[in-house]
């Protein structure tokens, strides 16, 4: 006799399901292949490749001198609708609106007095000239008031030379000006305003008019300079420069910088390979905390050893209950309200000394900190009083 049973037979002794059977057998089918490829995908983002982590080397460091250029400028800003300086006490914006007309040919000088525009506003202008910028390209700019004029909307800003920190004119602001804001004001006196709209931008608003002289391909020997200085981040620069080029080409000098040779290479197409490779960085043990918001933010390397913490707050709450006193028939008295307060104290009594665990990673110090059940106000408290018990491997920066 055969081991193996006829699959037609199986079928045919198989129970009969109805049709609604059918479809939750189909659904719970499906629920569980919808589960189990969920816990796959986590299992597959838990055991990820560490070189995910890597970033490009264009991404973490500049080249030395290669750098922007801030600009500034003083300008007016005309066609306000009524929400400009006042001339009387704005003095600076009375000269720039008289110099201004003067040099178009209109003497108003003399009239000085009677000039009552509420249609001007003066300007800083402010703007950055980035690096390889050619004459006739185009750069962002923004328009900021500094006199008393309440809004900025439907401006035009006039023509505005642009200087350096050389004193000299590298460009030439004009356009009109947007401040993505909304002020409105009622008779009554009330107001709704969002954002700033004192303060605008102008895309594409400013012309460069000269340029800053920088021969990148000229240059044998060229620096990197890290965003985050850190020694670790640049010897693996170092190393990975190195292996891609298959010579001593770089060498890390310091934490911020590493040097490179490239006498007979072509500096240009060098760099682009440089910029492509990818680099682990490493980065200090730093907590970061905010009090003003309660932001807290912790490195990838931040431990903390064994500690016990208990933490408590003391709650006093007084409650204002008036009540009324009457007065008795025929005494001749008044009724009176009598103020009733009632005061509790809640000490928390109930809070127990809780063991916080030493953390390998921060995936577990994160665990751990959720495990006492605080919010980040008192996060903040327990960290400062675990830094200065010595039990927090990291350093402590509060803003």
């Amino acid at each position: 006799m055969s081991d193996h049973s006829d699959p037609a037979q199986a079928s045919k002794n198989r129970p009969r399901l109805s049709w609604r059977e059918n479809i939750e057998a189909v659904r719970t089918r499906g629920t569980r292949f919808c589960a189990a490829s969920c816990i796959v995908a986590i299992m597959l983002a838990g055991t990820a490749s560490p070189g995910l982590a890597q970033v490009r080397v264009k991404d973490i460091a500049d080249v030395e001198g290669v750098r922007e250029n801030q600009l500034v400028g003083y300008g007016l800003v005309v066609g306000l609708n009524g929400t400009g300086d006042k001339l009387d006490s704005a003095v600076f914006t009375r000269e720039s609106l008289v110099g201004m007309l003067e040099r178009l040919g209109v003497n108003t000088r003399d009239q000085i007095a009677k000039l009552q525009t509420k249609n001007v506003a003066a300007v800083m202008v402010t703007g950055s000239l980035p690096a390889f910028a050619r004459t006739g390209s185009r750069i962002d700019i923004s328009v900021s008031a500094i006199g008393d004029a309440t809004n900025l909307s439907g401006g035009t800003l006039l023509v505005t030379p642009l200087l350096a920190a050389d004193g000299e004119v590298y460009g030439v602001g004009q356009g009109a000006v947007t401040t993505g804001a909304i002020a409105a004001r009622g008779g009554s006196g009330s107001s709704v305003t969002r954002n700033v709209p004192t303060s605008g931008k102008i895309a594409n608003g400013a012309i460069v008019e000269r340029e800053v002289s920088f021969a990148l391909g000229m240059h044998d020997e060229v620096a990197l300079a890290l965003r985050n200085p850190d020694l670790t981040t640049a010897r693996r620069m170092e190393a990975a420069i190195n292996a891609e080029l298959g010579a001593s080409v770089a060498r890390a000098t310091d934490p911020r910088t590493v040097e490179l040779n490239l006498h007979n290479m072509d500096v240009v197409a060098t760099l682009a390979r440089i910029e492509d490779l990818r680099v682990e960085p490493d980065s200090p043990a730093v907590v970061v905390i905010d009090e003003t918001s309660g932001t807290i933010v912790m490195g990838a390397n931040v431990r903390i050893s064994t500690v016990a913490i208990a933490q408590g707050n003391l709650t006093i709450r007084v409650s204002e209950t008036p009540e009324v006193s009457q007065p008795g028939a025929l005494s001749n008295g008044t009724t009176r309200t009598v103020p009733r307060s009632t005061i509790s104290i809640d000490t928390e009594h109930d809070h127990k000394l809780g063991i916080l665990n030493a953390s390998p990673t921060l995936r577990d110090l994160v665990a751990s900190l959720n495990a006492l059940g605080v919010g980040p106000r008192d996060l903040i408290s327990i960290l400062q009083a675990i830094k200065a018990a010595g039990a927090l491997q990291a350093d402590l920066e509060i803003k």
